[in-house]
């Protein structure tokens, strides 16, 4: 087992203490929240320690400086430790409230929940960055324990299972993506409720890929999801960009929790808070940003399928909908996102949006965006995916592609709902699928029974019709059985039943009435069956 593996399987095995008491969509958030605390604090004791003059990889000893400098130092050389701590990360943390030291004090029996608390309230107060990050987290809910005992206990236990583990010098995107792989564990565990905050992983690489694509070595790239969960769609262009440093990310998100989560793993994928462009609002509502920029090279979007809007006249009039001349229906927004992260997108940008397969034949006013949308050749390529490849929904999904400035009005179909690998009860794409899928996006050719390049005409012809099965033909045909091999296996077939009815016969022959009366019943009914 790597060591990053070994981190994944102690922060996953520390989510036992909490397992028993609630399920994984509460209890993420008492494990992230700490997880989180641990890094910010470790963070700023071993830069103490640096700055103190006495630097140190190992946090205990780091800890022990610390706390040294802090009893014995000057009031004017504590204030400028402090002062440049603040400045470096932009909050302080007492250095009785570190995590360090509230580990001491949960070995000495001396800890009290409000430390923590309180701990929480600095982080939180020091710096807009991180205002109401932990709101989620109730030390005192009666699920942790009936007793502030109980409660304390628990905490406590948590804390002592994450104490060994250095956060701070973690390498890289090393504890982001253990971050990420926990959301993904919870999501698992989470059931439906796992649409709320997480994309498979899988699937963002695929839709990143196609996103960034041509754009990889861009400085000052721009990446925009309005329904960003946990974040971890918008993260991957990370992955893929050669100019990492200097992406700005720009994300909405409606549910507070699912955004304070996304806040928090921008700043584990040590994302600089200044690039950081996150907000907590309702993204059909209100449109946002409007302050520039509001165009972005990559729009990534899953947003909840078949969704419930308000669908107002006043809609029309918005700058996001008002082109289109009618809006998405009432019963399901999937086109209204769509056209919200359309009309941020820049001219030369590429967006990526799951959606259900509903979008792609339903008629009334998605027909007429739909139409709209190809009469202008926005539509791309549409890709279908296996069923059962979400945590929160079993139905298979597509995505598609869209684009402003195309060179032509053709549509790329591509059916990849065949190519994933079970595992348990999910199916998962598997890196030669992506490949697969990305190479035939690049070349944009036709393969039997895979993909097919449809020209406007034709898609006119089918009435703006985009259901995959139209375009791309996977039928495959069943091999002729002889008809001597058809005529022995009926004939084996008889003979099985026979062999059962037989042996039923002995069987219902043995069965004896309880009374006169029951026999006669039992007698009819046999002749019933067998005529006898």
């Amino acid at each position: 087992m790597t060591r990053t593996q070994e981190l994944y399987q102690k922060l996953w095995d520390s989510a036992d203490i909490l397992r028993s008491k609630m399920d994984a969509n509460e209890y993420k958030s008492y494990l992230l929240g700490l997880i989180f605390y641990k890094f910010l604090s470790d963070n700023m004791v071993l830069k103490a320690a640096d700055l103190i003059g006495e630097e140190t990889e190992d946090i205990d000893e780091a800890q022990m400086i610390f706390e040294s400098y802090m009893e014995e130092g000057t009031l004017e050389d504590r204030e400028e430790l402090l002062n440049e701590l603040k400045y470096e990360y932009s909050f302080n943390l007492k250095v009785e409230l570190t995590f360090g030291a509230l580990i001491k004090e949960i070995k000495n029996k001396s800890f009290q929940l409000e430390d923590l608390q309180q701990g929480f309230r600095d982080l939180e107060q020091s710096d807009p960055a991180y205002e109401n990050l932990f709101e989620d987290i109730d030390l005192y809910s009666k699920k942790l324990g009936q007793t502030p005992q109980k409660q304390n206990e628990t905490i406590s236990k948590i804390m002592l299972t994450l104490a060994p583990l250095n956060f701070a010098k973690t390498k890289g995107d090393v504890l982001g993506d253990a971050y990420e792989y926990l959301i993904g564990q919870f999501a698992s565990e989470s059931g439906k409720k796992a649409g709320e905050f997480y994309t498979p992983q899988s699937v963002s690489h695929l839709m990143t890929r196609i996103a960034i694509d041509g754009k990889e070595n861009k400085k000052g790239l721009s990446a925009y999801d309005p329904t960003m969960g946990s974040g971890s769609l918008l993260l991957n262009a990370k992955k893929y960009s050669n100019e990492t440093k200097t992406i700005n990310y720009f994300g909405q998100e409606l549910n507070t929790s699912t955004f304070n989560l996304a806040r928090m793993n921008m700043i584990l994928h040590r994302v600089p808070i200044e690039n950081q462009h996150l907000r907590n609002g309702d993204t059909l509502d209100a449109d946002w940003p409007v302050d520039e920029p509001t165009n972005f090279d990559m729009v990534l979007m899953n947003p909840p399928y078949s969704a419930k809007w308000s669908a107002h006249k006043g809609f029309l009039d918005d700058q996001r909908f008002a082109p289109f001349g009618v809006l998405a229906p009432k019963s399901s927004a999937d086109l209204a996102f769509l056209l919200h992260g359309f009309y941020h997108l820049k001219n030369d940008g590429v967006m990526a949006i799951v959606l259900p397969h509903g979008p792609l034949f339903r008629g009334g006013a998605e027909g007429k965006i739909r139409q709209k949308l190809l009469e202008n050749g926005n539509i791309d390529t549409i890709i279908g995916l296996p069923a059962n490849i979400f945590f929160n929904t079993s139905i298979p999904t597509i995505i598609m592609v869209l684009k402003k400035n195309k060179e032509d009005r053709s549509v790329l179909f591509i059916d990849g709902s065949n190519d994933f690998e079970k595992v348990k009860t999910q199916n998962i794409l598997r890196d030669d699928h992506i490949e697969k899928i990305i190479q035939t996006y690049r070349k944009r050719e036709t393969i039997e029974k895979y993909s097919y390049l449809a020209d406007f005409k034709e898609i006119e012809e089918n009435e703006f019709n985009l259901n995959i099965p139209r375009y791309v033909d996977t039928f495959e045909e069943e091999e002729e059985i002889p008809l001597a091999e058809v005529s022995k296996s009926l004939r084996e077939t008889q003979a099985d039943l026979k062999a059962a009815e037989d042996e039923l016969k002995i069987l219902l022959k043995d069965l004896v009435g309880t009374s006169a009366s029951a026999q006669e019943d039992l007698d009819n009914f046999l002749q019933g069956i067998f005529g006898e």
